[in-house]
């Protein structure tokens, strides 16, 4: 519900810029056009940064670090895991 108000919102500040870029008001239609580029992307970037919670664990050479939450959308605990060598993390289900 917040996704689609932060995006409802970016799109009208753009549409909002476009008015006033429209109109020959540069100054606030770039302060709005800013805004909705801001919010949109902020929001498309925040997806697809985030990644996926997985089921099992990775493998041999991960682990399990000490950093748990629960996770808001299933309600289920998460454990972090480590990949050492690159430092890269996973998000598992327990």
């Amino acid at each position: 519900m917040l996704r689609s108000g932060v995006i409802a919102a970016g799109v009208i500040a753009l549409v909002c810029g476009v008015a006033a870029l429209v109109t020959g008001v540069i100054p606030p239609a770039l302060v709005a056009l800013g805004w909705g580029i801001l919010l949109l992307l902020g929001t498309v970037w925040e997806k697809v940064r985030y990644k996926p919670l997985e089921t099992a664990s990775p493998g041999s050479g991960w682990v399990a670090t000490d950093e748990r939450f629960i996770d808001d959308e299933t309600g289920k605990p998460v454990r972090v895991r480590l990949e050492p060598a690159t430092g890269e993390r996973r998000y598992v289900t327990e």
